[in-house]
């Protein structure tokens, strides 16, 4: 047995800024993905993600108990398959800000709920909510606090434009140009990342009225300009923009950064040769970065790994 495939994502805008209703940009990432299989593997890999499958079964039927009309599963063909030895067999790196648990939230949504709302089917903005809404309570499991947004992202395979928490929509991006010079490319920081105690530091970070008015009036101003100018193709403004979040970022959101990237992401401000992000929620995994010369980019950070994902 071996399910249809799920991709990773990228959340392009909106890390953080979403939990207090900025827009957000989020598409999908196909050079990851990762499929619910049932082979004779017997791999250290495939009987830890067959455990977690485990754990994540009893979560599901505890969610199930306490909000019984948010989702329905069949429990006995999943049980089933789990005792089957049943595994997420995935290339989605863990703790790398790319979704890889959105992508399994999605793959068990796809195969075991009843009723689901499907791709193929009108989404209207409430099935896309309904469906944030379940992916959330899901994919709490492996974070304690999840928008559901990454395992919307890998059922769908679309790009996701948040205008705000209740309104979401599918969404087309300029098509890519691979000749362009523009480009969108990812950095490994060589050091997985946590999501939940990132989380934490940001919301204790929410308690200080300093921090509260910088997210409302230049993280989220920034993140919503930048959203806008790449969705409508204006690469001018969107790199001018970008200038000020990697700014925002740099100044606000220290110990989301790996110490070693600090001076690197200042480099980048000054030079204006590239302009680094926060891929999910930061502390590892991969940076985001934009630049408007990939040649340039890449010559300036040589010493490091870069991959490509979108040109422009």
């Amino acid at each position: 047995m071996k399910g249809p495939l799920f991709y990773s994502k990228i959340l392009l805008f909106g890390e953080y800024g979403i939990i207090k209703d900025s827009k957000g940009l989020s598409i999908p990432y196909n050079f990851f993905k990762g499929a619910l299989k049932k082979d004779d593997v017997d791999s250290k890999a495939a009987r830890e993600s067959n455990q977690a499958l485990k754990d994540f079964l009893s979560y599901l039927e505890n969610l199930h108990k306490s909000d019984p009309n948010l989702v329905v599963f069949d429990f006995e063909s999943l049980r089933f398959d789990i005792e089957e030895g049943m595994y997420f067999d995935s290339s989605i790196p863990q703790g790398y800000g790319v979704g890889s648990s959105g992508a399994l939230v999605a793959a068990i949504y796809d195969k075991y709920a009843v009723g689901k709302i499907t791709v193929l089917e009108n989404l209207t903005r409430e099935k896309l909510l309904k469906l944030k809404m379940i992916f959330g309570k899901m994919e709490s499991f492996f974070h304690g606090k999840s928008s559901g947004l990454d395992p919307l992202n890998s059922y769908l395979s679309l790009p996701i434009l948040i205008n705000s928490q209740n309104n979401i929509e599918s969404t087309s991006i300029p098509s890519q140009n691979t000749e362009g010079k523009s480009a969108v490319f990812l950095l490994d920081s060589g050091t997985t990342g946590e999501t939940a105690p990132m989380v934490q530091i940001f919301m204790e970070k929410m308690k200080h009225e300093g921090f509260r008015n910088m997210l409302k009036d230049q993280f989220i101003r920034h993140t919503d300009a930048c959203v806008e100018d790449f969705v409508n193709g204006n690469v001018k403004s969107l790199f001018g923009n970008l200038k000020q979040l990697s700014h925002v970022v740099l100044d606000n959101f220290k110990p989301m950064i790996p110490a070693k990237f600090h001076q690197l992401w200042k480099n980048g401000i000054e030079t204006n040769d590239y302009y680094l992000k926060l891929c999910g929620s930061g502390g590892g995994g991969y940076i985001l970065g934009f630049t408007q010369d990939i040649d340039k980019a890449k010559l300036a950070l040589k010493d490091y790994k870069l991959e490509v994902v979108y040109n422009f």
